[in-house]
């Protein structure tokens, strides 16, 4: 196992671009890093890092590398969730690439109910955009993605697709809040009639919306706009702005000072909810066995299709 060690020592390296700060995380002295570096480094007969003026960075070899041994490390992972269940503990430790229309509800509610019944499984919970998601099963940081929108690259596997309404989120005293209070659907031309905030153009939910708009001959004009979904419903609450998120992410009924209805399907189609992994990776015990838990949970909410 010693040298599963190192690499997972590369592994911090990379990910926080400096010796000293790998060092910190790893409770070692940077110059004990540095020499474990050298002496891998002297091994192989190659550079892994560029020395940069503030830090480090991977070079084509260290990348080489660090892929492969994050394949190591998740293969090492699985064997070791195998042996735990052998003794009917469950142990190990999930990590998850998300939207954030999965972080603020969904996934919490989820991770609690596994934890209850497995307390020795962790979770890492990374909120990433669409591409960043799938990314990281490639590179074996996340072990399962849950993204809006259609996947992307050939070696991300769906293991299920459920539909979203997109829904419009407005402060509790809004005038369109009536008919969300009803359980109306809104219609994207009223919406407009108010500012708007809106997440920033890499989101499925923005995509959706623009060629919605673009069939009114209205083109969005936000008022607000951000990287935070957060953020978005925090200045909704708090002004006449509509934001608007996927029905996975909208606001729990009676959330402090928000409604949220759905849009009308005849202005703007529903999206995808896809949960997915590595193709061809076999997951650890907990990580398996928590999709399948979120799976169920999926297909109880919205219906949906297996990949």
């Amino acid at each position: 196992m010693r040298h599963l060690l190192i690499l997972r020592q590369i592994e911090a390296i990379a990910r926080l671009g400096s010796i000293r700060k790998a060092a910190d995380r790893l409770a070692i002295t940077p110059s004990a890093l540095n020499r474990r570096l050298m002496a891998l480094e002297a091994e192989l007969g190659e550079k892994l890092f560029e020395r940069l003026p503030r830090g480090v960075r991977l070079n084509p070899a260290g990348e080489l590398l660090l892929h492969a041994g994050r394949r190591q490390i998740a293969e090492m992972d699985r064997v070791r969730g195998q042996i735990a269940d052998l003794s009917g503990v469950r142990r190990g430790h999930v990590a998850i690439a998300c939207s954030q229309a999965l972080a603020p509800y969904f996934l919490p509610e989820q991770m609690a109910v596994y934890a209850a019944e497995h307390p020795a499984v962790s979770f890492d919970v990374s909120v990433a955009d669409h591409a960043e998601a799938e990314k990281a099963l490639a590179d074996f940081t996340a072990d399962l993605a849950f993204i809006v929108g259609p996947v992307e690259r050939v070696e991300t596997q769906p293991a299920l697709s459920v539909p979203q309404t997109l829904m419009a989120v407005m402060a509790a005293d809004h005038p369109l809040a009536e008919k969300a209070r009803e359980g109306r659907a809104l219609r994207l031309r009223d919406c407009l009639e108010w500012p708007l905030a809106l997440p920033q153009a890499p989101f499925g939910g923005r995509r959706l919306l623009e060629r919605a708009a673009a069939r009114l001959s209205r083109p969005l004009a936000p008022a607000f706009q951000s990287n935070s979904f957060e953020h978005l419903k925090a200045v909704a609450a708090q002004s006449r702005a509509i934001t608007f998120q996927f029905s996975v992410g909208a606001p729990a009924a009676g959330e402090t000072g928000l409604a949220s209805a759905p849009l009308d399907r005849r202005d703007v189609p529903e999206g995808a909810l896809v949960a997915a992994q590595l193709r061809g990776r076999t997951l650890p015990v907990a990580a398996a066995r928590f999709l399948d838990q979120v799976l169920r949970a999926l297909v109880a909410r919205y219906g949906g299709e297996g990949g």
